[in-house]
């Protein structure tokens, strides 16, 4: 694990998507350093395993099983979380689906606006949501997970490319208008990373040749951190960890 960061400590920093991989690594490393981490997603099993992982590392989770398209959920999360709390110290988007990849005039509509909703549209829901608790943090930090796909060409990657691209201009956007006030927002590129959602877009790729998720873990508690300044700013996983020792 990252070297525990006493500045986490007693921030409330809520992860979506921490059943596995990216999300289930940052949320465990945000409980070492000594926050409490609201974790959510759609397979309640392995949350229950994060949460006796947490546990036995005298950590504290809050389990929220949560399906990205029930956007009314997100209101529902925010009166919950303002209620216990009054406040969200950190908020990681990392829920996402790859979506169908091929050709874009045959993608099934279905799954191209699922894909759009998961990853885009319900994202803005959770900023509508989360915003007012941020800004009552005394460090809010905003950390939203987008892709290399969002940049460049990149053929058959479809909806999944319009999702992050559209991402990156709304976290943008988010960090223009919160300029004046102490929270920070910024975009994180994981990279090639070992995850499901990279096996399932690069099947003939060796798994061992790519950085873990706790390779870039580093990154994403320094953005979470109240002595990250930077607004609006992209920075690729990896780089960054990497400058961080």
């Amino acid at each position: 694990m990252p070297t525990v960061r006493s500045d986490l400590t007693n921030k409330v920093i809520l992860i979506t998507g921490a059943s596995r991989g990216i999300g289930r690594s940052v949320a465990l490393n945000c409980a070492q350093a000594g926050a409490e981490v609201i974790i959510t997603g759609r397979t309640m099993g392995a949350l229950k395993e994060l949460d006796d992982e947490i546990s036995n590392i005298d950590g504290k989770a809050t389990i929220v099983e949560l399906d990205q398209t029930d956007t009314a959920a997100m209101a529902r999360l925010a009166q919950a979380i303002a209620t216990r709390w009054g406040r969200l110290d950190g908020f990681v988007a990392n829920a996402g689906q790859l979506g169908q990849m091929g050709p874009m005039p045959h993608i099934d509509p279905e799954i191209f606006e699922k894909t759009i909703m998961v990853n885009l549209t319900s994202i803005w829901y959770q900023i509508a949501a989360f915003d007012t608790l941020l800004r009552a943090s005394n460090a809010g930090r905003a950390v939203l997970v987008s892709s290399g796909a969002a940049q460049g060409a990149r053929a058959y990657w479809g909806a999944y490319a319009v999702s992050k691209a559209g991402l990156e201009a709304m976290a943008r956007a988010w960090a223009a208008e919160s300029e004046k006030t102490d929270m920070r927002i910024n975009l994180i590129d994981p990279g090639a990373t070992r995850t499901a959602m990279r096996a399932a877009a690069y099947p003939g790729e060796d798994p061992n040749s790519l950085l873990t998720a706790e390779d870039i873990t580093p990154a994403f508690l320094h953005l979470l951190s109240c002595n990250c300044t930077s607004q609006g700013m992209l920075y690729k996983a990896a780089e960054l960890s990497a400058r961080l020792g």
